[in-house]
């Protein structure tokens, strides 16, 4: 993290009836706060463009961007948003304020998922995908990190999402080193991003936390804009020349295999992300004590 930092204390307001509690992180560009929103009587995550980049072109259209997609996106396991300041001394982001751990600190406190988690996790975040996919939106930033476990799953942080028409022509890096596609590693060599990038992603997510660690160790954290473009190198994307890990044989091969085949290396080789939730779909199903996932469909009399 660098730059300058707003460090507000307790009960320091951000904006008119919106109170801070505490920090909760931050990047290059903006911190998150925990806050108390008097309107609306809830507790709410700020995201905040931090105070030597509130006159910045880049910095403020990326804010706009995100709320952006956040208005236009709906769905019960993507992270909701509340509005968005995007002039005035302090920019931000209005979110929902999600309880629940991250998935990357519940495997590090923990250990790997039992099935009884994997399986429904699988379904919530292979269905964000899809609809993602059908909006014509790619997240490129799937990692256990933005992904908060409650009932059910939520993924978050789309500060680096892009449409579809926003897609082509790219030659940087963008996203977390060992949640990224090779064509996210590599834009310029394995061509254009796609869906199929998220559906990598969210391979690289579940095979963490089925392996309990990442397959592809980063050596960075995650990239954008702003960032230099150095030459893709197997050092820094081991994804780029070997494939991953074995999962635990303790495991369904067949969870085995979808998750495998999301790591394939060539996009086409992929699943749909409506391919992997139906995947998950019958392993949920085979549970002792299956949650309700599936579709239900009538019997005809």
């Amino acid at each position: 993290m660098t730059g300058e930092e707003w460090r507000f204390t307790e009960g320091e307001p951000i904006d008119d009836g919106l109170s801070t509690l505490r920090l909760l992180g931050g990047g290059e560009r903006y911190e998150t706060y925990l806050a108390y929103d008097e309107r609306r009587l809830a507790l709410v995550v700020v995201k905040v463009v931090r105070p030597h980049l509130t006159a910045d072109a880049d910095a403020l259209r990326g804010l706009a961007r995100e709320a952006e997609l956040l208005v236009r996106l709906s769905h019960p396991t993507i992270v909701r948003s509340f509005g968005a300041v995007l002039d005035g001394p302090r920019p931000y982001l209005l979110l929902e304020h999600l309880e629940g751990p991250r998935l990357s600190s519940l495997v590090r406190r923990h250990g790997p998922l039992d099935l009884e988690q994997l399986a429904p996790l699988g379904v919530q975040l292979a269905s964000a995908a899809h609809y993602m996919a059908a909006e014509g939106v790619v997240h490129l930033d799937i990692k256990p990190s933005n992904v908060i476990m409650g009932a059910p799953a939520r993924l978050i942080d789309l500060s680096i999402a892009r449409t579809a028409d926003l897609l082509p022509g790219r030659v940087r890096p963008i996203g977390t080193d060992a949640y990224m596609a090779p064509e996210q590693c590599d834009p310029v060599g394995r061509g254009p991003l796609t869906p199929a990038a998220d559906v990598w992603g969210l391979g690289a997510t579940l095979h963490h936390a089925a392996l309990g660690r990442a397959t592809f160790a980063a050596a960075t954290d995650r990239q954008d804009e702003a960032a230099p473009a150095p030459a893709p190198s197997a050092a820094r994307f081991p994804q780029l020349v070997r494939p991953p890990e074995p999962l635990p044989s303790r495991l369904p091969r067949a969870l085995a295999e979808v998750v495998t085949r999301c790591l394939a290396a060539d996009p086409g080789d992929r699943p749909t992300a409506a391919e992997v939730a139906a995947a998950f779909e019958g392993l949920a199903a085979a549970l002792p004590r299956r949650p309700v996932l599936r579709r239900f469909r009538v019997r005809p009399r």
